[in-house]
């Protein structure tokens, strides 16, 4: 059984287009490469078409503020010896790409914020026996920012620029397994430690000079992930995952904004993501899945970065083996939940209707 599972897995791990969970979420951190049989590679592409917009409160639509991105990712496998394997997975974690047009909105028109990450982890695996492994390692990040504010909401603020000049941090990955191969049972939870940035700032506020202010540290958030597979019957899987995120540690607090403000830039809620699905192998050469994923909605008072608050997607997915190569395509459709974005505690515009369209493929070779 286990031979004619792995087909049906890689359609499990494919993510395409599940980036809008907790806001700036662009991956989910998986560790399931560890997980394959002898030496794989894996590169994959998706593009993420998001569709955000809302009312402000004087009556001006704020346009539509979320920008489509792309992301790649690349992950190599192989094992040292019958209990011990390594990997390295090279993705982009987090990143934004909200504008808010200036000429639409009122109240928020002229806002934007991008960021973006990058990161390289190394991992190795080793098998304790009885189906139980443990794992870990280091994941190296790269990241910047820079964010604008505009608009009436903001009010003598309205015009002011931070940039965050690309920094590297480090990080660590720890997790532990349970397999039983004759049905495909697999459990792993995996750690991921929050990853400190420290920057330099460059502060530009209406009218004024540009300032280089003391350095502000910005984390990544720590993660958890639980992800689980099991035969249910003859070439057919169930599958899921149930990640939490701790976003209330990722804040950006530049010194003169918060001196002028009394506040950060930035204010998210953790969140908890939780997947399940179903794949099925049709013959030798083709398998596919389907798969829900829900995130629950908190408060719906929300950064004007980030304007939603929770999700619920579905994603299908298809595989094709030949040989040494499988092939697996994807495309996710998610309701993104209703949200208000808001200063100073009071909100500012109502964002209804949004929705996240993603197509992704990845290609693996096995060695």
């Amino acid at each position: 059984m286990k031979a004619k599972f792995c087909v049906i897995a890689a359609a499990s791990a494919l993510t395409a287009g599940g980036a809008t969970a907790g806001g700036i979420e662009r991956t989910a951190q998986s560790t399931a490469i560890l997980f394959e049989q002898g030496r794989v590679a894996e590169l994959s592409l998706g593009e993420v078409s998001p569709s955000l917009s809302g009312i402000d409160l004087a009556g001006r639509a704020t346009g539509s503020v979320a920008k489509d991105f792309l992301s790649f990712g690349f992950a190599y496998k192989a094992d040292l010896n019958d209990q011990l394997s390594w990997a390295v997975i090279l993705d982009q974690p987090f990143g934004a790409d909200v504008t808010y047009p200036a000429t639409d909105s009122l109240l928020l028109g002229g806002t934007s914020a991008k960021a973006d990450a990058r990161a390289l982890t190394a991992l190795m695996r080793y098998k304790l026996g009885n189906g139980f492994s443990v794992h870990g390692g280091l994941r190296l990040q790269q990241s910047s920012a820079s964010v604008s504010l505009g608009g009436l909401a903001y009010g003598g603020l309205s015009g002011y620029n931070v940039d965050l000049d690309r920094d590297t941090g480090l990080g660590y990955v720890v997790g532990a397994a349970w397999e039983r191969p004759d049905i495909a049972a697999r459990v792993a939870l995996t750690y991921n430690s929050e990853i400190s940035h420290k920057y330099d700032p460059r502060e530009t506020f209406p009218g004024a000079a540009t300032l280089t202010t003391a350095s502000t540290t910005v984390k990544t958030p720590r993660s958890l992930n639980l992800e689980f597979q099991t035969g249910v019957a003859e070439d057919t899987l169930l599958f899921g995952s149930v990640r939490w995120v701790k976003w209330s540690e990722f804040r950006l607090d530049p010194q003169n904004f918060v001196r002028a403000s009394g506040g950060g830039l930035v204010n998210l809620e953790d969140s908890t993501t939780w997947t399940l699905g179903v794949g099925r192998k049709f013959s030798e050469t083709w398998a596919g899945s389907f798969s829900v994923s829900y995130e629950k909605a908190g408060n719906r008072l929300v950064s004007p970065l980030a304007p939603s608050a929770g999700r619920m997607g579905a994603t299908l997915a298809a595989v094709y083996t030949r040989d040494a190569m499988k092939i697996t395509t994807g495309i996710n459709y998610t309701r993104l939940g209703n949200a208000s974005p808001q200063t100073g505690g009071a909100a500012r515009a109502n964002f209804t209707g949004g929705k996240a369209l993603g197509v992704g493929m990845k290609v693996a070779f096995s060695f």
